[in-house]
């Protein structure tokens, strides 16, 4: 039997990747402020850029296929695919907005 989807948890699944784009943004601009020396951040920036990416990734493939095997809807798989995406951008904002511009 088919499970059907919530349309609800598409809702949701739309504003979280709306808030991943939002907060990509941001952590690009204060990436790129920090490469020109404007934004503090830690020295290990530049390789976590790619290494997040990847963690992300096989996450998401991993949750994705948990979730299809055990028989989700569409909506639940779209969800399990974007979470490790969104906590990966939310983590990324929080740690860079609290070191914040450099200053003199």
């Amino acid at each position: 039997m088919t499970k059907l989807p919530n349309i609800a948890n598409y809702v949701g699944n739309a504003m979280d990747m709306g808030v991943i784009l939002v907060e990509a943004q941001s952590v690009i601009q204060m990436r790129l402020m920090g490469m020109a020396g404007l934004w503090s951040v830690d020295s290990k920036e530049n390789s976590r850029m790619v290494t997040e990416k990847l963690e992300a990734m096989v996450q998401a493939t991993t949750d994705v296929g948990q979730v299809t095997m055990a028989g989700g809807s569409p909506d639940e798989i779209a969800a399990a695919a974007i979470a490790p995406m969104r906590n990966a951008t939310r983590a990324n904002s929080e740690r860079l907005t609290k070191n914040g511009a450099k200053l003199g």
